[in-house]
């Protein structure tokens, strides 16, 4: 044993030299890389360094993940070294049996980027195998007579080992009457043949004890012995004799049990008992296939022939007749090889997961094709059926290389089924399939996509916040994170400090959240843009744009413009000459509703009417107008409720109220209004008397100074007024209160007073007469009263002065009753009466407010309150100052501007577009 270790050393060593050795063979190592060990190599030793063969440095070994794919683990790969080692028992007569080559071929797996390396490592034999004889003894009856030089064949022995190490002569134990014989057979295997070397002599000796010794020529050689017995018999003359020394047949593998082989033939020249023959098989034990008649010499199968377990048989016949004496022949059975083993696909290293960016040519499974039939039969064409985006190339005789072949796309087929069909070259050809599925990898390939390229969604305003408005939805084909969107608001129309206080959007799902009530009237349409993001590596995304149209409710009340109420709440009036025709337009009600559309359209109603059939409202145009004639028995008042409606539902409404008074003159209108009472208010009444026990005591107290300063000084002081409008009215002594016209349409007083503090800015003639209780309107002192009329001293000069020319007006400029009225282009006063005598009443108000400058008239500065009438083209920018060329009607006073005149700065402007109508109490 000791010699059989020192054969393995010197075989563990050969791997060293052989990548040596195979450098000198570089082109063959492009294609394949070979080792050669001895067998019986115990488990965990070097076969030889595969990553250094492979180009493959240390430390790519963990990230190339090399290993071994192959049946049976007979080898690994050390992952530290990448050194390839001995995995189990490697038993070369187990694996190859009596193959002159015993070569182990596999397949070294790397990764990123897969690649297949083909590996040979050739089992060396080496001398662990005695010769075994399948008998310990022998036993010959050889007769006396029998001549020099016959042969006998003896029982060969069996050596599992191949080569040198296998059986390669048998020696014979000294003696003189016998020698020994090698010969070979057909399949190299050699056998004994015992040849008589002198005539025997059954007198002399009986018997004889031989030894048959078997040698390989194994280092050391290895040996065993069988005895043989030799009997020497009574003469029988003729031995037994074959018709062939070597019968050859050839049979096909397919043969069925039961069918002749062959028939040998055998004859003996004796007679009698020793012409009788009977034929056996030398070694009956080994003989398992076949059967022998041991009368006719006929050979037939036994049990079915298999081309790929034994190719060929020899056997050895000997026929013995009665005498018995012995003849023996070989007959040698070769098996013809037949198509009948359908080809193996075996798949090695198939990953789990194939991604779908994979590039195409990218290795993807080693397939191994097996056919155990020879020639033709065992030459295999693999293919892959249906359309599939792989293909087959070929890496050896036996091998293939799945590989792809086209684009993968896991969104439309996630797995691949793919049959691959190996079809031999035999005749007839025999096929075999075998099915393996793969199964494609997701990449973030894919954008999500929205199910609509805009979205336009519409809202209600006054809305609940909170309230979902829409929901967008994209959809992502991928798997996993990289299908999994979310939503996100990119960019609007909005401010970006305020988007998140209007709308919101829920990651998860999309839904489009109002964060307030929008109102139509400040939003009407804003647009967002939203953004759908999977969560793959990188991100991919999409934006949709989402535009929000507010709708319009009706959530506004139209709103009346005009008619407009004065600054004390009261209703305005407006006059209508006694004379108006019907379709005369004596004003019109102006209202806006905020809403737009239906909710805006706006419509107008008489409500209530003093004379029903007097006026006439436009249902959409909100025109007044007389229907018919003042009639004599119709009042000179009249009031008219109109109600605006807009067209939503439910409508909103609101109302207006207009004063109309028929009058030719301004004058007949104000001691009408005058005479009005106001309705009570008990408030007002509370804060009245108040305000009169307040002025009362201010009142005794201004009494008793201006008594003491009267008294120190000696003099008195006396109060003048001037007539309303009149030539004969005299001035009262004490002040008057101001008239209140609550519900007229003039927002100012006309209280007329004459002061004594030389400072009035217009100064009226001598008032003559006492005024009667009805028209006092007269107040004592300037402080109280809008226009200080002119005492004694003053009134005398300043003589009334004819009307200036200087100033014009155009056609649309003139005021009047409905904007333009008759009169020629060279600027003169207008020839109506009416609209003279009402002129020169908004003249005196508005003349008032600029002395006082306490306006809170409508209409805006300058204008004097004439633009809300006669036109927004009518203002004081194109008047100039004209009160000194307006005389009072009935008198020959002229309205001057004393203050402009004694310190040169032009009167101030007046305020006022109506006149105010009610009336207050007096005190």
């Amino acid at each position: 044993m000791a010699s059989g270790a020192g054969d393995r050393g010197w075989a563990e060593r050969r791997p060293v030299l052989f990548p040596f050795l195979l450098s000198l063979f570089c082109p063959a190592l492009s294609e394949q890389i070979r080792y050669r060990i001895p067998e019986e190599l115990p488990e965990g030793s070097v076969v030889g360094n595969l990553a250094k063969d492979l180009g493959l440095s240390v430390g790519e070994l963990l990230t190339r993940k090399l290993r071994v794919s192959s049946e049976k683990p007979y080898f690994t790969v050390s992952a530290e070294r990448g050194e390839l080692l001995v995995g189990s028992r490697l038993d070369r007569e187990q694996i190859c049996g009596k193959k002159p080559v015993c070569a182990l071929e596999f397949e070294a797996v790397a990764e990123r980027p897969l690649n297949f390396y083909h590996v040979n490592v050739e089992i060396e034999d080496i001398n662990d195998h005695t010769p075994k004889f399948m008998q310990s003894s022998f036993e010959l009856q050889i007769s006396e007579s029998t001549k020099p030089e016959a042969r006998f064949i003896l029982g060969s022995a069996y050596d599992a080992d191949i080569g040198t190490n296998s059986l390669q002569n048998y020696h014979l134990s000294p003696n003189d009457h016998f020698l020994l014989v090698n010969k070979e057979k057909l399949d190299g295997s050699k056998y004994p043949e015992l040849v008589l070397k002198m005539p025997l002599d059954r007198e002399e000796q009986k018997s004889y004890h031989l030894t048959l010794t078997a040698l390989d020529r194994g280092d050391p050689p290895l040996s065993s012995t069988a005895q043989i017995h030799v009997l020497v018999t009574d003469a029988n003359d003729n031995p037994p004799v074959f018709s062939q020394e070597l019968y050859r047949v050839g049979l096909p593998e397919n043969v069925p049990p039961g069918s002749t082989v062959l028939q040998v033939m055998a004859t003996d020249q004796d007679e009698g008992v020793n012409a009788e023959i009977t034929f056996s098989f030398t070694e009956s034990g080994q003989i398992t296939q076949f059967d022998l008649n041991s009368t006719t010499g006929e050979i037939t199968i036994r049990n079915t022939l298999d081309f790929e377990g034994v190719k060929e048989y020899s056997i050895v016949l000997e026929a013995k007749d009665g005498g018995g004496m012995i003849a023996q022949c070989t007959v040698e059975i070769e098996v013809l090889d037949v198509n009948d083993n359908v080809p193996e696909v075996i798949v090695q290293s198939l990953p789990a997961l194939i991604m779908e960016d994979t590039s195409i040519g990218t290795f993807i499974a080693l397939l191994k094709i097996r056919d155990k039939d020879s020639g033709h039969n065992g030459e295999v064409i693999c293919k892959l059926e249906g359309d599939v985006p792989f293909k087959l190339l070929t890496s050896s005789k036996s091998t293939y290389k799945l590989v792809t072949d086209g684009v993968l796309d896991r969104e439309q087929t996630p797995e691949y089924n793919v049959t691959i069909t190996a079809t031999d070259r035999g005749k007839p050809p025999l096929s075999s399939s075998s099915s393996i599925t793969l199964h494609i990898g997701d990449v973030n390939d894919n954008a999500p996509v929205f199910q609509q390229s805009s979205y336009v969604v519409h809202v209600p305003e006054n809305n609940l916040p909170g309230a979902s408005l829409a929901q967008v939805s994209a959809s992502d084909p991928d798997l996993g994170p990289n299908g999994h969107v979310s939503y996100s608001i990119v960019a609007s129309d909005l401010e970006p400090r305020a988007l998140s206080s209007y709308v919101s959007v829920s990651a998860q799902s999309g839904v489009v959240f109002a964060q307030r009530a929008f109102d139509h009237e400040q939003l009407r349409v804003f647009e967002l843009t939203l953004q759908a993001r999977d969560q793959g590596s990188p991100a991919l995304s999409a934006n949709v744009s989402v535009r929000v149209l507010v709708g319009d409710r009706n959530d506004n009340a139209p709103r009346v413009l005009y008619p407009a109420l004065g600054p004390d709440g009261s209703a305005l009036f407006d006059t209508v000459p006694r004379a108006a025709q019907p379709g005369y337009l004596v004003t019109k009600v102006v209202a806006v509703d905020a809403d737009s559309g239906h909710n805006a359209w706006l419509s107008y109603h008489v409500l209530q009417a003093s004379e029903p059939g007097l006026f006439s409202l436009g249902l959409r145009t909100g025109e007044v107008r007389t229907a018919r004639a003042l009639g004599d028995r119709d009042a000179a008042r009249q009031r008219l409720l109109v109600a605006v409606r807009d067209g939503g539902q439910p409508p909103l409404s609101a109302t207006a109220t207009l004063l109309l008074v028929f009058a030719d003159s301004l004058q007949e209108v104000l001691p009408d209004l005058s005479d009005r009472p106001a309705p009570p208010d008990p408030q007002a009444e509370l804060q009245f008397y108040l305000v009169v026990a307040l002025a009362l005591i201010s009142v005794l107290f201004l009494l008793a100074v201006i008594l003491a300063v009267a008294l120190h000084l000696r003099r008195s002081s006396r109060l003048s007024t001037g007539g309303y409008f009149q030539p004969g009215l005299c001035v009262k002594s004490g002040p008057a209160v101001t008239p209140n016209y609550s519900e007229g349409t003039l927002p100012y007083s006309y209280n007329l007073c004459v002061a004594h503090t030389g400072k009035t800015e217009f100064n009226f003639l001598q008032c003559n007469e006492q005024l009667s209780s009805g028209q006092d309107i007269l107040c004592g002192d300037s402080s109280g009263a809008l226009f200080p009329l002119c005492n004694s001293h003053e009134s005398t000069s300043h003589p009334q002065a004819p009307p200036n020319t200087d100033w014009r007006f155009s056609q649309a400029q003139r005021p009047g009753t409905s904007g333009s009225q008759n009169g020629d282009e060279t600027g003169t006063w207008p020839n109506n009466q009416f609209d003279t005598e009402m002129l020169q009443a908004m003249i005196l108000a508005s003349a008032s407010e600029a002395a006082d400058g306490s306006s809170t008239l409508g209409g805006g500065a300058g204008t004097m309150g004439l633009s809300a009438r006669y036109g927004p083209q009518f203002t004081l920018q194109h008047v100039p100052d004209y009160r000194q060329n307006v005389y009072i009607p009935g008198s020959n006073a002229t309205l001057t501007n004393a203050a402009g005149k004694r310190d040169g700065k032009a009167p101030a402007g007046g305020n006022g577009n109506k006149k105010k109508s009610g009336k207050k109490e007096k005190k």
